[in-house]
């Protein structure tokens, strides 16, 4: 059964959610953050969090990284009218200074987010996510692997991707 335009657009901007998530979590954009979701939004991790306790709980858990890259792989998005169920995996790196628990590390999750996202207004935003981590791995970072010599990048607004925005 083909689809729809409008449903092929519906699919796009959810997916196009989540990619946001994603960015917002590697920049420390709280106000992007909170764009991908409703203000009403409960989100999972080890229990039922609302929007404002989520991004309270962001700032502290992201306060102990350099660094965080997010990486989106396969996205599945079903739409049911002004509603849909999308499943999104994601790899994701953390960068750990060395501190009295280890060398200099990274921390890798493997995990889904799995979302119930709503179109109110017009506008799609997750209303119901659930983190699930299938698995992890720490590995430590060799010598000569800390940076390829770019400059690198910066988890806030002085990182060059904002620089060569067109907004």
């Amino acid at each position: 059964m083909g689809k729809s335009i409008e449903h092929v657009i519906a699919e796009s901007e959810i997916r196009d959610v989540h990619l946001r998530y994603c960015r917002a979590n590697d920049r420390r954009d709280e106000e992007l953050m909170r764009s991908c979701f409703h203000a009403d939004a409960v989100i999972e991790l080890h229990k039922g969090l609302d929007l404002e306790a989520f991004l309270a709980l962001g700032r502290q858990i992201l306060a102990q990284y350099t660094v965080t890259w997010h990486n989106t792989g396969n996205q599945l998005v079903e739409v049911h009218g002004d509603a849909a169920w999308a499943e999104h995996y994601t790899i994701s790196s953390h960068r750990i200074a060395a501190d009295n628990k280890g060398p200099l590390r990274d921390w890798i999750a493997h995990g889904r987010y799995i979302d119930r996202v709503e179109r109110r207004d017009g506008v799609w935003r997750i209303a119901r996510r659930k983190m699930v981590v299938d698995y992890t791995r720490m590995d430590p970072v060799g010598e000569g692997e800390a940076g390829l010599g770019s400059g690198g990048g910066s988890s806030d607004r002085n990182d060059p991707s904002f620089a060569m925005r067109l907004v």
